[in-house]
């Protein structure tokens, strides 16, 4: 079989994407995901995206194969990527705006090309509750903020959020102090997270910029996750330690996000480059 690709990157977070416009199921398997993301072996990627045929009222559907061949509901950095990856497939300039209707496992996600190169997510509102994240934390609560839980042989304070996908928050004096790559497969594999989680260990620099560090369900260590920037500010302002705008530094780069509170949906804007293209013999 025959496929052709191009991998993509967001802040570093990198992906291989496919046009899959033609069937309604991608064409790879998560065992040739798996495949395809090693470093040594592969391409190399953080995972594989797919570009499906529309779904109800949208333009497109997104499917994704994390490196570890499992499924995500979502991805922030990846759903940038797949816009612009759409984009070029259908020959838009890049200096003419540009909005989809993708759908998503997470649901419909609205990401939009602007003229300065960056792209612009409407995320949809952040999932509070236990039961929607999912975790057996808080189950008396309607809310996980500052929630004690054990972890490494100590107790954290986690605020617990999903963006269609599971995010354990945890504020830290110093992100060099604590060695969080240790520590992030402890917290994904937690048995308070029976769907696993994503875990971001948060350094307040100011209340308009956070320091960010990222395990990622299905990937481990990355260099960005948009889902995770997305939850970290909304975690920082139900704990009063962001204001509703801020800039979110992660390893790759910087995400601006915005959040009014309630039910009013996340913004996320970021950069999405293409990197190289290539045809793969499968």
């Amino acid at each position: 079989m025959r496929v052709e690709f191009t991998k993509y990157q967001g802040l570093g977070n990198d992906f291989i994407l496919i046009d899959n416009r033609r069937q309604a199921q991608p064409c790879l398997t998560p065992q040739q995901a798996v495949q395809l993301c090693d470093r040594h072996f592969g391409i190399g990627g953080d995972g594989v995206i797919f570009a499906l045929p529309a779904e109800g009222q949208t333009h497109y559907t997104m499917r994704i194969y994390n490196s570890d061949g499992s499924e995500p509901e979502m991805c922030g950095n990846g759903i940038r990527c797949l816009a612009r990856f759409l984009a070029d497939l259908e020959g838009h300039s890049p200096q003419i705006p540009l909005t989809y209707q993708i759908h998503t496992l997470a649901g419909t996600i609205t990401p939009s090309l602007q003229a300065d190169g960056l792209v612009q997510v409407n995320m949809g509102s952040p999932y509070l509750r236990p039961q929607d994240i999912p975790t057996t934390l808080g189950a008396d609560s309607e809310t996980v903020i500052n929630q004690p839980l054990s972890v490494g042989g100590q107790s954290w304070l986690v605020t617990c959020v999903s963006m269609g996908n599971p995010h354990c928050i945890t504020f830290v004096e110093d992100l060099e102090a604590i060695d969080w790559q240790i520590l992030g497969p402890q917290f994904e594999h937690h048995p308070a997270f029976p769907q696993r989680i994503n875990t971001e260990f948060i350094q307040v620099i100011r209340p308009d910029y956070l320091k960010m560090r990222v395990w990622e369900r299905g990937a481990g260590s990355t260099l960005a996750c948009g889902t995770g920037a997305c939850a970290v500010l909304v975690a920082g302002v139900l704990t009063s330690k962001s204001e509703s705008s801020a800039t979110i530094e992660l390893p790759g780069g910087l995400l601006k996000i915005h959040w009014e509170g309630g039910q009013n949906p996340v913004y996320m804007t970021g950069p999405a480059e293409k990197v190289f293209s290539g045809t793969l013999e499968l």
